[in-house]
């Protein structure tokens, strides 16, 4: 593995599009939803130890539901040795309307080596369409799949059971940085600072980054063959002197339902925007640029923490 200054995560975004019977019954965030169909049948796809427990398996290392969905730290991992799971290799996103497009549309980003399993993502999102997804177990069928480059160029990839060569997955590149920059969150932002979950009136730039800086450092760690070193302690400290210059943001409440712990969870958070001024802080601007593809804050496997980033010029300014 060799080590970089600045960070490296190879990307392959999918859209996948789906066509369903009657009025959609999803609820009204379907994150949680999704996730939880397509874990269900990508274990049923590639178990092959019934009822044990993935971390007691000996095939743990090379099971692809193991990497996707539960991602332990490997042996000799020098990061996060103390905990049983790390960054997932993956993020669903769905669009801002996503309970009124037609076709319906779901689109899966997959980071470094997680680029691997793609075919085992089609088979079980495609199974997860067909057992039913949601309360109302509505059924969802698989159309087609669109590789969305990272200019947003679309090329059909799957239809009609046929899946095509992929193109090579790439880093997302920061264009130069503007003068001024709009982080839009589309979906709820959960981020705890001293162990606590931060509201529209307390969130600070410095817990944005220093909670993205982890996810890109895990990220590259596990997933690629560049794991980022940097200066993390000076960075994280600079953040926290760094000001929005405004903010519009609201709570947004909804509950899952989680099987494991058989309880419904709060998992709230902010959407929104917050409008932030460049002027010396290069340093931050290549992480905000590649978080849009890796979300950032809690749960992002199930589309949380996804944002976008307009930009603004000086010329634009004035």
């Amino acid at each position: 593995m060799t080590p970089t200054s600045h960070p490296i995560i190879p990307i392959k975004q999918y859209r996948f599009y789906f066509e369903s019977s009657g009025r959609f019954r999803l609820p009204e965030y379907p994150g949680s939803a999704w996730r939880g169909a397509f874990g269900h049948a990508l274990k049923r796809t590639v178990c092959v130890v019934r009822n044990t427990p993935c971390n007691q398996c000996l095939l743990k290392n090379v099971c692809a539901y193991s990497y996707i969905f539960e991602t332990p730290p490997p042996a000799g991992a020098e990061k996060m040795r103390k905990y049983t799971a790390t960054q997932h290799p993956f993020v669903l996103r769905f669009p801002d309307n996503a309970s009124h497009e037609v076709p319906y549309r779901l689109d899966v980003t997959l980071f470094g080596h997680g680029q691997r399993f793609f075919p085992y993502v089609v088979h079980a999102l495609q199974t997860a369409g067909q057992d039913g997804i949601g309360g109302h177990r509505q059924v969802f069928a698989l159309l087609r799949i669109d590789d969305v480059d990272l200019q947003g160029n679309v090329q059909t990839i799957y239809q009609n059971g046929e899946l095509q060569p992929q193109r090579q997955a790439i880093s997302p590149t920061s264009p130069l940085m503007p003068a001024q920059i709009e982080l839009t969150f589309h979906s709820p932002l959960r981020i705890k600072q001293d162990q606590k979950n931060l509201s529209t009136s307390d969130f600070n730039f410095g817990a944005l980054f220093s909670t993205l800086l982890r996810r890109i450092s895990m990220i590259s760690y596990f997933h690629t063959d560049t794991p980022l070193e940097t200066d993390f302690a000076g960075l994280t400290a600079r953040a926290r002197t760094v000001q929005f210059a405004s903010q519009q943001l609201k709570w947004y409440d909804w509950t899952r339902y989680s099987s494991r712990q058989q309880a419904e969870m709060n998992m709230g958070g902010m959407v929104g925007s917050v409008v932030l001024d460049t002027l010396n802080l290069e340093d931050f601007w290549p992480y905000l640029w590649l978080g849009q593809w890796t979300h950032v804050g809690k749960a992002t496997s199930m589309g949380m923490g996804a944002y976008s980033i307009r930009t603004t010029s000086l010329s634009d300014m004035r």
